[in-house]
């Protein structure tokens, strides 16, 4: 049986970390995107390939630069010689309220938001399709009710939402896309965009009264990849019910 291959892009650290450990215990190969993040990159690849040998491979680039994302596909295409799965979690976060966005802004936010999303998504399909494949998006809550604060991360958000509908209308039946919206699972590691009493508020309003792990999303990305072949189109909400009454 072949050994699935699975490319996650912002992988180097927080919850692309822990998706790209999940779906590693899982059995996969790994492909590592990342864009800054080289030493926390290259420190996860060694861990997997010490637990298992020449299982998985860090690759920088862009998702901002249109021109290098078929490269990273084709690299990963390469060094494993097939690809079974994209997970696009690579992400910018920032607040812009209206009347402080401009074109650096929408350049990051939409760049690797939603158009860095779609041309890997492009790049990648024809290789999907051969495995029967598929793509899971990491969205956000707020795409679908938005966050004061920040207009044009949740229109990009918003935007990827969509994406995964229309790409899984494009690509069936070989390739499945879905998509997993979280809610609070991790703080901005700047406090300032959420201090404690926002923190708390937030998790006043959510009917778990709890923050979520990491491993919530990962262990959901690996349902959707590995054990719903049946599941298409749909968006998964890992919020801790946050959204049944916002």
């Amino acid at each position: 049986m072949n050994t699935p291959v699975i490319l996650v892009t912002g992988a180097a650290r927080r919850v692309g970390a822990e998706i790209a450990r999940t779906l590693h215990a899982a059995g996969a190969n790994l492909v590592l995107h990342y864009r800054a993040s080289a030493p926390e990159a290259e420190a996860l690849a060694a861990e997997l390939n010490a637990r298992r040998e020449k299982s998985a491979l860090a690759r920088r680039r862009d998702l901002r630069d249109m021109d290098g994302l078929a490269g990273l596909v084709e690299e990963a295409i390469a060094h494993f010689g097939r690809l079974d799965a994209l997970v696009n979690n690579a992400s910018s976060f920032f607040p812009t309220p209206v009347g402080s966005i401009d074109a650096a802004a929408w350049d990051d936010l939409i760049g690797s938001n939603l158009r860095g999303p779609l041309f890997l998504a492009q790049a990648a399909a024809p290789h999907l399709a051969r495995t029967c494949g598929c793509i899971v998006n990491i969205t956000d809550i707020h795409a679908e009710r938005p966050l004061k604060g920040y207009p044009l991360y949740c229109a990009a958000k918003a935007g990827l939402l969509g994406l995964t509908r229309a790409l899984a209308l494009e690509l069936g039946p070989l390739v499945r896309v879905n998509a997993v919206a979280p809610g609070a699972i991790e703080w901005p590691e700047n406090d300032a965009d959420f201090p404690p009493a926002a923190q708390a508020a937030i998790i006043e309003h959510t009917l778990l009264k709890r923050v979520g792990a990491p491993g919530d999303i990962a262990r959901t990305v690996k349902f959707l990849i590995f054990d719903a072949p049946y599941i298409t189109g749909q968006v998964i909400n890992v919020d801790g019910g946050r959204t049944a009454h916002l």
